[in-house]
């Protein structure tokens, strides 16, 4: 087994390496291919997972263990997964994964002219069996923000690694009737940016499916402060076929996510007072995100789910970059449906219609 069986760089990867990277993996790849701007990263192989599962459980009990539970008995799964996780995150690395990882880090560090303490960087859960669209494991499984150093990347990857068995995650396989045989982790390792905003665009409404809207939310500083509930985004809406921004709606954002001082881990913090009120996007920037997002999905064929963030650029300018992209799954899950059933007669729809009206009311408008 080689380091290039174990680690493969983002830019070398597609969805046809699905089942070796993970979805998550897999999507930024094929954002690469596009030439979408992502943030440089690599990829520790589901290859390298199952290295390292091999020393862990050599017997072979996790399998087994989980296809006893029953998908409604929580306290159950609750109690085997955390014994799971507990197990590979204690557990011994492979020294030749060890090595592929660490190595790997110290080149990324030397191609973004890293200063010493080592590249800060998001370590990514990428499972095999997610960000299909037939199933999503969105939030299911971890990530890291602001990690640095060797050691600490390695701790992160088993944590990363353990994540596959978070009771949530199970419990959504068990319900879908995946095996635990078609599971394993891949783990990004990507280039962190700070951005002045970040946020999550949908390239269909999410409320209606109208694929002719691209529904963008935003908020301060780090996009984890959105996924995890404290702020109201400001959201826009924008028309593919003008172009023009088509509903704007600026909320008061109190809380912000950003890099502690030290330079190691993130925290939370207060938006200040000037800019609670503000759009923390302009015009510009959300078209420019929206167009961003359009070549996402003209590239993957389908509706995108896209996490994305406003970095610094050269000089003052702020750039658009992408940090994932996986297909929408509410509305692609739908059967498409007519909006009215065929009829004998086109007059029929008429008088279907009239039938609704209560004589003596106004029909809505």
């Amino acid at each position: 087994m080689t380091s290039d069986d174990l680690i493969r760089p983002v830019g070398g990867i597609g969805t046809a390496d699905r089942f070796a990277v993970g979805g998550k993996a897999a999507g930024l790849g094929e954002l690469c291919r596009a030439g979408l701007p992502v943030p440089r990263a690599f990829v520790v192989t589901a290859l390298a997972f199952a290295r390292a599962m091999q020393d862990i459980d050599p017997a072979g009990e996790f399998g087994p263990a989980i296809g006893r539970l029953q998908p409604a008995d929580t306290a159950a799964i609750a109690l085997v997964t955390a014994d799971i996780r507990e197990r590979i995150a204690a557990g011994p690395m492979p020294a030749d994964v060890q090595g592929a990882i660490s190595a790997s880090y110290r080149r990324l560090g030397e191609e973004l002219d890293d200063d010493g303490r080592g590249v800060p960087v998001a370590v990514r859960s990428s499972a095999t069996g997610e960000d299909s669209a037939a199933a999503s494991f969105a939030g299911l499984q971890d990530t890291y923000l602001w990690v640095r150093g060797a050691q600490s990347v390695l701790d992160h990857v088993r944590r990363c690694w353990a994540s596959l068995y978070n009771a949530e995650a199970v419990a959504y396989r068990l319900r879908q009737g995946i095996g635990q045989r078609e599971m394993a982790m891949g783990v990004v390792i990507q280039q962190m940016v700070a951005p002045v905003a970040a946020g999550v665009m949908f390239t269909c409404s999410p409320a209606t499916g109208d694929r002719s809207l691209v529904a963008i939310e935003a908020s301060w500083g780090l996009g984890s402060v959105l996924v995890s509930g404290e702020v109201t985004p400001d959201s826009f809406t924008v028309s593919k076929v003008t172009g023009q921004i088509v509903r704007r709606q600026v909320s008061r954002k109190t809380r912000l996510h950003r890099l502690h001082e030290s330079g190691y881990g993130v925290v939370a913090d207060d938006v200040p007072a000037h800019l609670r009120d503000r759009p923390c996007v302009d015009d510009d920037q959300i078209r420019a995100i929206a167009r961003i997002g359009l070549a996402a999905e003209d590239h993957f064929g389908s509706p995108q789910d896209i996490e994305w963030a406003l970095a610094a650029g050269s000089g003052r300018d702020v750039v658009v970059v992408l940090l994932q992209s996986r297909p929408e799954t509410v509305w692609a899950s739908r059967a498409a449906q007519p909006l009215a059933m065929p009829k004998a007669r086109a007059v029929d729809h008429v008088f279907e219609h009239l039938g609704r009206i209560v004589p003596g009311t106004r029909p809505e408008r």
